[in-house]
């Protein structure tokens, strides 16, 4: 169970590594020890840190120390404060989920790309493979089109298995299409071996979730969907997420929610009941979670808005 590992109760630090305009200011300040303090006092037991390629790999495909310096820092201020830490690649070379902010193409049909994926993992792997206890890697954020999941199950397969050559023990998280959708999991191969994760990220319904959101032609920017409107209910859940279950239950492999949350255009109240109502439905399975997100990013648990909730709502992450 992942609850036993210490990857279960988990907050995301999006925007620090990836995301985010990569100046100094950002990387040295966005997220201090301070915050690994706070989050460590709120109860959560693993951080999930995204990181795009170009925090440890220049554009000649070299080594950027001072990249991996900081990820291993993140990873001991981690274990200061008694929390596992998932360290998710958000962008790789010719790969971006972001189909509007990222110029980031071609990764699914370039061999050069993918090798360059493969090398990369294999030295996260060198470094930072040899504490599996307390470490887990998440090789991709949020395939996105259905066309690319043949070529994503090869490479993953690829992957997995150079990794396994410096990090035989460390747990291996991996999603599917459609941005991680619950809903896809099943297209996804049987898992390599016993650490390899089924990986699923959770913003249903969008149009509660992600409302007045200005960065996806999914959504109506002015629209405006209260709790009671929309369509959320237990069952609501544990139907989106049956076939991930089916199919983690199938091969014996965990489940686990990389990513979960409302946009900060949400009422407190509305997004405390969200949150309560997932929530009831991970703990019912066992799944393995990390919401998003820890500060700013249109959903930060940190924003002045939920002060009147926080302390309910650090019940039901």
């Amino acid at each position: 169970m992942l609850k036993d590992k210490g990857f279960y109760k988990g907050i995301n630090l999006g925007g620090w590594f990836s995301q985010c305009d990569y100046s100094e200011d950002r990387l040295n300040n966005f997220i201090t020890e301070n915050d690994f303090r706070i989050i460590s006092e709120w109860g959560a037991d693993h951080v999930r840190i995204p990181f795009d390629y170009n925090i440890i790999e220049d554009k000649d495909g070299s080594w950027i120390e001072s990249g991996f310096a900081r990820l291993a820092d993140a990873v001991k201020l981690s274990r200061k404060y008694g929390m596992n830490v998932v360290l998710d690649l958000h962008k790789t070379a010719g790969f971006s989920f972001d189909y509007y902010g990222e110029s980031e193409c071609g990764f699914f049909d370039s061999e050069k790309y993918q090798e360059r994926f493969y090398k990369l993992w294999e030295q996260v792997a060198q470094r930072f493979g040899n504490d599996p206890d307390h470490i887990a890697f998440e090789l991709l954020n949020e395939v996105t089109d259905e066309q690319f999941i043949g070529a994503w199950n090869r490479i993953a397969h690829t992957c997995i298995e150079r990794i396994r050559r410096f990090a035989p023990d460390t747990l291996i998280l991996v999603g599917s299409y459609n941005n991680n959708s619950a809903a896809t999991v099943f297209a996804l191969d049987p898992p390599y071996d016993d650490k390899v994760v089924y990986n699923m990220h959770c913003y249903e319904p969008l149009k509660f979730t992600h409302q007045g959101a200005y960065w996806t032609n999914a959504i109506v920017p002015e629209e405006r969907l209260s709790y009671e409107e929309s369509e959320c209910s237990e069952e609501y859940f544990e139907k989106l997420f049956s076939t991930a279950i089916q199919k983690a239950e199938k091969h014996g492999a965990e489940l686990y929610c990389g990513e979960y949350g409302v946009i900060d255009v949400v009422g407190p109240e509305d997004t405390l009941k969200w949150l309560k109502c997932i929530n009831s439905v991970f703990e019912k399975h066992g799944i393995g979670r990390a919401i998003w997100s820890y500060k700013e990013m249109d959903f930060g648990i940190t924003s002045e808005h939920l002060n009147s909730v926080r302390g309910d709502i650090l019940k039901y992450i």
